[in-house]
């Protein structure tokens, strides 16, 4: 770097490539790639810090919560780079994002970097030329408080897993973890299948009338709304109980509303209009997005999953398209404000926005990160059909969504006329069933008579478990109705109906869920979501976040033992007593203290764990379903235990063994009923299906479906016992009667003398493929697969057979030591030897994929090497020849870019290498005291102290 630049130092490449273009010549804009430091994990500590206070959770909880930090492996080249370029440098501006991460970030390269030249914080919440100027002009110093909020929530996060998740290793099952917000998210997942489990559904039956004017052809439709002035049940009267809600309340079955429809079908029924009301309809526009919205409405209309949308988001922002997507705020600034009317007007004209500015109040509990919503950047506004060349798939379909809320939120109101009118029907003729019964009909309409906001957006809706519940009425026209005015009936149908459980958890609903209840940060939403998918706790069917049974032992081992800890308000509380800390209101020792050793308000995690007591692992595992099924979850999944009351002495007074059934994995836990159990248990047990006598060694060829999937096996045919051999043996076993006593003696049992164990010999076995059923496969079939692997043919230049087999990571060719994947297991027994040859004759599948990369991208910021995104046995994958870094479940790998590849590479790298002693790392330190610097340096937060790791 050329003497008298300015260093400045982002978070990501793609951020540091677009400042760098706004910034000039006098500054050379370098990457952090994230944190360069973060807490050790205990067992890398060096050996002699093993056994001291750090020993456990690498933070000294008698000396003030200290944590001892170390530069991973990973950053180790980022770090030198970046001290390199500072030796050049007459200043440092730290450019990180502003909010806790970031600011972070920040202190840990002043604690690394040590500079020795003037720091200025530079903030910035979108990358255009403006903000960037503006953010040069107004740099500040380093917040600590911010600074302490982020490592209170990092410790607090060690401690909680470091503490809790060993006891569910222990009482649950191994690699299981617990966490301060997923653990609550969890537990919403699981509240809401408890709640689906417990539910009892109640059926009901309304009339549905197509009515007009006697004097117009104009059809409408009504719907029965009262019967001889009770009121007619919908979804909402009924509990979850199945029982209706008020006595004034009827609930129709079949046989009455059938009956009322052909009654009313009589020509002879008096139809009037006995009531009409028309009253203004105004509907106003949502407020702009915040990262909790963002992601929400982006599962609904474009079905992103919250990884995926943060993801999309984060690019956009590094570009300079959007502003930054982490914020709790609604917020817009004056330039926003102007652009998005200003545009309102010119696509819309100029009644589509109101005479004044909109103002949104954020509805957050602890709004706190960014101070403005996010929006398109710039002080005018690029529209989706400018980008359109730019911006492609999924970057365009996210700036769009964005665009199109953050201009509605600035437009006027859509307005309209809603019409409600009351229809009597009857009474009844005297010959009809029912008889002399009145029915009264509802219908309305509404007619929107200016669009407004409409033009541009409208929000989208989470699903309703009511069918009658719409959130906003639809748009429809009522002819011109008359109180008193006589009605034809044009048709009648009843429509019978159930009620349904609360909907499942999408995404979309559980982010607003965690937001209404103040858990967790929206920056984390995204993460918390994929932790509880990756530890197998929840599994998404379709849009549905559904529970697995191991979920439901884990929450009931957390609300019977850590019931603070999952408790919904306690965890919102945390939260809010981080922000205090950020705002400088509270000590984060302090705080610390009081949670993990306790105080007045809370009794401590430490105690808590001491005085735990027993906790019976079968009975947490354990749920009864009925008087002889019980659930069981074992080590390797969910299972039925079935106990016979009848056997239950057994023989000798020993107990019999409870029968097994295991269940099936489609089966979700509110389907799980008693009758279904009883189903399982009562259905023929699949398994040890005889297919046949394989002819050429008389064994048995049997499908059994294993705990591995289904498969075929031979065994050896059970021996055949002559009379002779039969009764000799009954005699030998007989008990003998003493004729002196009358006593009952059992005959000694001989013990055949010892033989020489002969070798065993393992049954063959093979798996069915995926296509193949345990309860179809035919007998040739199943021989086929017994005589894998099979020989293709025979190399014509080196002689050696070609052989056809399926393996762990699918099926494939194999010649001697060289390899050839296959594309289907069916090829396995139709590929011949010209086809083997010619897959031969292709590079092996490492050089055949290098060669045909899915994606490429720019060189690796760490390595210098350039990044590819590859499909492999695995699944898809980002490399950069040095580090494999797969793409997480749930992401779609075309939806890759740059600075996600970089960050999936990143992360992988601070992991390490598996099962390898990690090296001391450089850099290391514990956090030291003092807390303020001079103006023209914000140092560190302590004061200087002997380095901890090397």
């Amino acid at each position: 770097m050329p003497q008298g630049k300015k260093l400045v130092i982002v978070e990501s490449p793609a951020k540091a490539k677009t400042i760098g273009k706004y910034l000039g010549d006098d500054y050379e804009v370098q990457a952090s790639v994230g944190h360069i430091r973060d807490l050790v994990e205990p067992k890398n500590l060096p050996a002699e810090l093993k056994k001291g206070p750090l020993g456990k959770f690498s933070i000294d909880v008698d000396n003030g919560f200290e944590p001892y930090y170390v530069v991973s492996d990973s950053k180790k080249k980022t770090v030198a780079d970046l001290k390199r370029a500072l030796k050049d440098a007459d200043e440092l501006w730290l450019a990180t994002d502003e909010d806790r991460e970031g600011e972070a970030i920040a202190w840990h390269l002043l604690e690394v970097l040590k500079p020795k030249v003037p720091v200025k914080r530079m903030v910035f919440h979108e990358i255009t030329a403006e903000a960037i100027q503006r953010a040069v002009d107004n740099t500040r110093e380093l917040d600590t408080a911010l600074v302490d909020a982020q490592e209170t929530r990092r410790i607090l996060d060690r401690l909680y897993g470091y503490e809790v998740s060993p006891v569910l290793w222990r009482k649950v099952g191994p690699g299981l973890s617990s966490g301060r917000v997923q653990s609550a998210a969890t537990r919403l997942v699981v509240d809401r299948e408890r709640e689906r489990l417990a539910f009892i559904s109640a059926g009901y039956w309304d009339l549905d009338t197509t009515l007009t004017p006697a004097d117009a052809n104009t059809p409408f439709t009504a719907r029965l709304a009262r019967l001889d002035g009770k009121k007619v049940a919908t979804g909402r009267d009924f509990t979850d109980r199945g029982e209706l809600k008020g006595a004034d309340t009827v609930a129709l079955d079949q046989a009455l509303t059938t009956s009322l429809a052909d009654a009313l079908r009589d020509p002879a029924i008096v139809v009037t209009v006995t009531g009409v009301e028309s009253k203004p309809y105004t509907r106003r526009p949502a407020a702009p997005f915040t990262t909790s919205t963002l992601q929400q409405e982006a599962g609904r209309k474009l079905r992103f999953t919250a990884r995926q949308t943060m993801s999309i988001a984060q690019s956009l922002y590094e570009n300079g398209y959007i502003t930054y997507m982490r914020t709790d705020s609604t917020t817009l600034s004056q330039q926003a404000v102007d652009a998005a009317r200003s545009q309102a007007v010119t696509l819309y004209g100029a009644d589509s926005i109101p005479e004044q500015p909109r103002v949104y109040a954020s509805k957050s509990k602890n709004a706190q990160e960014a101070h403005e919503a996010v929006r398109p950047a710039g002080d005018v506004f690029r529209t989706p059909t400018e980008l359109d060349g730019v911006l492609r798939g999924n970057d365009w379909k996210l700036y769009d969504l964005i665009w199109k809320r953050t201009v509605a939120s600035q437009m006027a109101d859509a307005r309209g006329q809603t019409a409600s009118v009351s229809i009597q029907a009857g009474p009844t003729p005297t010959s009809a069933t029912p008889a002399g019964v009145i029915a009264e009909f509802a219908a309305s309409g509404t007619v929107i008579t200016f669009r407004g906001f409409l033009a541009a957006y409208e929000e989208g809706n989470d699903e309703s478990t009511d069918a009658d519940e719409k959130t906003e009425p639809a748009e429809a026209k009522l002819p011109p109705l008359t109180v008193g005015q006589s009605l034809s009936v044009v048709d009648v149908e009843a429509k019978g109906h159930e009620t349904s459980p609360p909907a499942r958890y999408t995404e979309a609903s559980l982010v607003k869920a965690l937001e209404e209840r103040g858990i967790g940060r929206p920056s984390t939403y995204a993460a918390i979501i994929s932790t509880i998918v990756d530890r197998g706790y929840v599994t998404p069917r379709g849009s549905a976040l559904v529970p697995n049974w191991i979920a439901f032992s884990v929450v009931r081992l957390l609300e019977e033992n850590f019931s603070d800890l999952v408790e919904y308000d306690f965890t919102a509380e945390m939260e809010a007593d981080l922000d205090r800390i950020a705002n400088g209101e509270a000590d984060r020792t302090e705080w610390l203290t009081g949670f993990y050793f306790g105080d007045d308000h809370q009794p401590g995690l430490r105690p808590v764990i001491d005085n735990l007591g027993d906790i019976d692992a079968k009975t947490l595992n354990s749920m009864p379903l009925t008087d002889t099924i019980t659930l069981r979850i074992g080590k390797y999944g969910p299972y039925l235990e079935v106990t016979d009351p009848a056997a239950e002495a057994g023989v000798d007074g020993v107990a019999a063994t409870p029968r097994r059934v295991n269940l099936p994995q489609e089966l979700a836990p509110d389907e799980l009923t008693a009758a279904k159990a009883q189903e399982l248990v009562d259905a023929p047990v699949v398994g040890d299906r005889v297919l046949g006598i394989n002819p050429e060694n008389g064994k048995q060829v049997v499908a059994k479906d294993g705990r591995f999937g289904p498969y075929v096996t031979e065994l050896d045919p059970e021996p055949e016992v002559t009379p002779e051999e039969a009764a000799a043996l009954a005699a030998a076993e007989a008990p003998v009667v003493d004729p002196a006593t009358g006593e009952v003696i059992e005959p000694p049992k001989k013990r055949a003398p010892a033989k020489k164990k002969a070798p065993v010999e393992k049954p063959r076995t093979a798996s069915l493929f995926k296509d193949m059923d345990p309860n179809t496969i035919d007998f040739e079939t199943a021989l086929a697969l017994l005589s894998l692997p099979r020989v293709v043919g025979n190399d014509p230049e080196s002689g050696e057979p070609i052989t056809a087999q399926n393996g762990r990571y699918g099926p494939y060719l194999k010649k001697g030591t060289d390899t050839r994947s296959l594309d289907a297991e069916a090829q396995i027994f139709e590929i011949d030897l010209e086809g083997a040859l010619a897959r031969f004759a292709e590079p092996k599948y490492g050089a055949r994929k290098a060669s045909s990369a899915l994606k490429e991208f720019d060189a690796d910021p760490v390595s210098g090497k350039p990044i590819k995104l590859k499909d492999g046995r695995f699944g898809p994958y980002v490399t950069d020849g040095e580090t494999n870094a797969t793409v997480p479940r749930g992401e779609d790998p075309m939806e890759i870019d740059f600075d996600r590849a970089v960050q999936l590479i990143a992360d992988k790298r601070a992991k390490g290498p598996a099962k390898k002693p990690v090296k001391r790392a450089a850099g290391a330190g514990a956090k030291t005291a003092a807390k303020k610097a001079p103006a023209s340096k914000p140092a560190a937060k302590k004061a200087a102290a002997p380095k901890k790791a090397q």
